[in-house]
């Protein structure tokens, strides 16, 4: 088990301990249970915590508490944000972006930086950069995002490098792509139970290609960064070697399932029509609906991106395959 002791927690001498961030959440969860197993001291943040105080109430928008927080720790590994899936009808997203994802990082890297933490990792998104299109997108790719979520990230990003060269800090951002797996709450959680119901129709295949990465290997990625020396100061991006198209991904959902391939699909002009009545219910009643143009742009349109700088600087890569990622995030 984890250690987690009272709060505020005693520092043993010798004692390396760690902070996670975002403790119970999908991918925070995943990296608790994995330091758990290496008998690594920890203590666990997150929005809510619990009755047996193994999970300590967080909140990343108080300088005061964050200071307390970090005192006697060494490494912080920060995984709370805030994510919203689809772009927002009413604009009351984007607040809470910057509130949680900018101004609460930039809070814990400066409490960090006072409170002598030696290093830093940070989940970002590739949403944090400019959309590749049809190209294949690497941390250097020209532009800017284009989300309320991505420019939050990205003021996030640079307010962790600034603590970083202020305090000598070892600081790390890493780009996730989709990231998948038992427990998730994604669009490829979302898209696998469908289809497991049978109430998912067969997509079209235009030759997209869409970057996902197992959360186990995420996990092995924070890990590295974390220890690795080279990596101060650096951005990464985080994706698998695979970039399947949408059909590729419905095609590869049905196999795992034992459900027979599918030999018909719905063309793509009529997914594009029904996204359009969507759009248009959307504007006229403020409500989302299962299907509108952000939908099928994300089943039908590229998100490709280049994990190969952390591959060549650091030896990392995705060791879980689709189909062994896709077993285990239905439970097979």
């Amino acid at each position: 088990m984890c250690r987690r002791l009272g709060w505020p927690l005693p520092v043993e001498a010798g004692l390396i301990m760690d902070l996670i961030t975002g403790a119970t959440g999908f991918i925070g969860g995943r990296l608790a249970r994995r330091l758990a197993q290496q008998g690594q001291a920890c203590r666990l943040l997150a929005r809510h915590g619990n009755s047996d105080g193994t999970v300590h109430l967080a909140d990343l928008t108080n300088p005061a508490a964050l200071g307390e927080a970090c005192s006697g720790i060494e490494r912080i590994f920060h995984c709370a944000g805030y994510a919203h899936a689809f772009s927002s009808l009413s604009g009351e997203t984007a607040g809470q972006h910057w509130r949680v994802n900018y101004q609460a990082t930039r809070n814990l890297a400066e409490a960090a930086g006072r409170a002598g933490v030696q290093r830093f990792v940070f989940l970002s998104s590739v949403k944090a950069q400019a959309e590749p299109g049809e190209a294949c997108g690497d941390e250097e790719f020209p532009g800017e995002p284009t989300t309320d979520y991505g420019r939050s990230k990205r003021a996030a990003e640079e307010a962790v490098l600034e603590a970083g060269a202020r305090f000598g800090m070892h600081v790390v951002n890493v780009r996730l792509t989709m990231v998948y797996g038992a427990g998730g709450r994604g669009n490829l959680e979302r898209m696998g139970r469908l289809v497991r119901k049978g109430w998912f129709p067969p997509l079209p295949e235009t030759g997209n290609r869409r970057s996902l990465v197992h959360v186990d290997d995420v996990v092995e990625a924070m890990r590295q960064v974390m220890n690795a020396d080279v990596a101060k100061g650096r951005t990464y991006i985080v994706a698998g070697p695979q970039a399947p198209s949408g059909r590729q991904l419905y095609d590869a959902m049905r196999k795992v399932l034992g459900l027979p391939a599918a030999c018909w699909s719905v063309p793509e002009p009529v997914f594009r029509f029904a996204a359009g009545c969507g759009d248009l219910v959307e504007a006229t009643c403020k409500r989302h609906v299962p299907l509108n143009s952000e939908v099928v742009d994300r089943l039908l349109g590229s998100a490709w991106y280049s994990g190969a700088r952390i591959t060549r600087e650091l030896g990392w890569q995705a060791r879980i395959g689709l189909e062994e990622g896709l077993r285990e995030m239905f439970g097979l």
